[in-house]
């Protein structure tokens, strides 16, 4: 599924009305598609008072076509006019055909109508403007959302449900007038819009549902930047052969752990583990090797040299490349740690070794990377990168509130510029290959947020390299489904108190589910 630009989907709708499919078309579908996803929302609809708040173009249409149809199926529906609708406009026509409660604004003093409404309604549909708004919020549209947001405040439970994107929020850049509403769910028509993947309108938009209002695929087939999907990571996914041994699932080497840190070794072996990968074998200093075997009983060992004790020191890389060509896929960062042995060590493996195999750089190696200026002209070799924010934020020389707040650009400018495949973690995590192609993961989930659960990813994406998936579909598969496990988790216990040990018996289920689901 492509993820647009607003001008992008100017032009989309262009061409639909160049191949029959004109705008009154598709306003019956985007209308009939967000009063359907609505009423799951809200459940039984026909218990439901939705106000709709309904603005001059094209998204106040959709939202007046949709009030119709809540209202056909028991809704007790009113829509509230922020400005004058065309004289033959069908859509308001029919609506008042039906006699729905219609309140002009421009008559309501004091927004006592409004406020009156808003009382006893369970749900508010924002209906204002989509992506073709271009100027400011006027004073009156700030009033009128205003005034939703203190009935919000005071009921909590009224829903605020978005039509296409909150007013006051840029398609593109994600950037909220203070005036947008922070709505429950956000349905968008047709494909999502780029900006709902930045700060704020991450926080603005909640959930994100997207319909299908008709509009052919082929259409926005150049669109570079997509939405990661189940049917795109069953296409991909490696076949387990009956006949198959270990070997033919690839071999994982980890470099990973310290004595503060031993943890994040664990779970990285195990997130490659648990996607398939053949044989693991973790590189960690001698000392934490007794502990870590005593949880991971499928992983091989290779015990390293440390100084001090508990840090893997720069004389490992000799025992390293000895045993590097063995393997398919490297991974290394998690839990190592930041003492000036570990720096040396990582140096040396990355710019003396450059070893002849992908990489996927996780954790202390990206700070580390950060403190190396040009590192990437010393290191050419393939490699995934995997930074959260803050480490974003110290690579390409940031703050972290300029990553937030451009999360695929600035992702997509460090791909390009350093020749890697990059993963920026958060919610709506973003991946972007060298080439330019983007894809970004459907998933926002706050029982993400906590720790270790980076450490699985990074081990996820290094099972499926190992497999034999290139690294940048390794690595948006790997991202969709710990992203998926992350999801049955909190439907299960809910999103406080999930850890990243969760995460580890759901991810093999959830490969399971997406080969079944057909």
């Amino acid at each position: 599924m492509k993820i647009v630009t607003a001008e992008q989907m100017r032009q989309i709708d262009e061409e639909c009305g160049k191949i029959g499919l004109p705008t009154h078309f598709l306003m019956e579908n985007a209308g009939r598609a967000v009063a359907e996803e609505v009423s799951r929302i809200l459940d039984d609809v026909g218990q439901q008072r939705v106000l709709l708040l309904i603005g001059p173009g094209n998204n106040g249409g959709d939202g007046l076509v949709a009030a119709r149809y809540l209202h056909d199926w028991g809704a007790n529906v009113a829509v509230y006019l922020l400005s004058q609708r065309p004289e033959d406009d069908a859509n308001l026509e029919l609506v008042r055909q039906r006699d729905i409660m219609c309140i002009d604004a421009t008559g309501d003093d004091n927004l006592r109508a409004l406020s009156e409404y808003l009382s006893s309604a369970t749900a508010v549909i924002d209906a204002l403007f989509g992506t073709g708004k271009s100027r400011p919020l006027d004073d009156n549209v700030i009033q009128v959302l205003g005034e939703v947001s203190q009935v919000k405040e005071v009921r909590p439970e009224m829903k605020i449900i978005a039509l296409d994107l909150p007013s006051g929020l840029d398609a593109d850049s994600g950037a909220a007038e203070p005036a947008c509403l922070h709505a429950d769910n956000t349905i968008t028509l047709g494909f999502p819009k780029v900006g709902l993947f930045n700060s704020p309108a991450i926080e603005r938009a909640g959930k994100l549902t997207v319909v299908d209002i008709g509009i052919p695929s082929q259409l926005a087939e150049k669109i570079p930047v997509e939405m990661i999907t189940a049917r795109w990571v069953r296409s991909l996914l490696p076949e387990r052969p009956l006949w198959a041994n270990k070997g033919s699932f690839g071999k994982v080497l980890v470099i990973a752990g310290s004595l503060n840190y031993i943890g994040a070794a664990y779970l990285a072996c195990s997130g490659a583990v648990r996607v398939g990968a053949g044989l693991v074998t973790l590189a960690t200093a001698t000392s934490l090797q007794p502990v870590l075997a005593a949880k991971l009983n499928e992983v091989t060992y290779l015990p390293l040299p440390e100084s001090p004790a508990g840090i893997i020191s720069p004389q490992a890389v000799r025992q390293i490349s000895r045993e590097i060509g063995n393997y398919d896929v490297l991974l290394m960062g998690c839990g190592l740690g930041q003492h000036q042995s570990v720096v040396r060590l990582v140096r040396s493996v990355l710019f003396r070794l450059k070893p002849p195999l992908p990489m996927v750089l996780d954790a202390d190696v990206l700070n580390i990377l950060a403190g190396t200026p040009h590192w990437w002209q010393q290191f050419p070799g393939d490699a995934i990168l995997t930074p959260h924010p803050g480490e974003m934020a110290r690579l390409a020389g940031v703050l972290v509130d300029e990553v937030q707040s451009d999360r695929l650009g600035i992702a997509k400018r460090i791909a390009l510029e350093w020749n890697k495949t990059v993963v920026l973690k958060g919610a709506y995590t973003a991946v972007v290959s060298p080439d330019g192609q983007s894809r970004i993961s459907p998933v926002a989930n706050s029982g993400l947020a906590s720790a270790g659960t980076g450490d699985v990813l990074a081990g996820v994406i290094a099972g499926l390299v190992a497999q034999g998936l290139p690294l940048s579909s390794a690595a948006a598969c790997g991202v969709y489904l710990h992203g998926r496990a992350g999801d049955v988790v909190r439907d299960q216990i809910g999103d406080a108190g999930m850890t990243a040990t969760d995460l580890l018996p759901v991810l093999p289920q959830v490969i399971r589910q997406i080969k079944e689901d057909v």
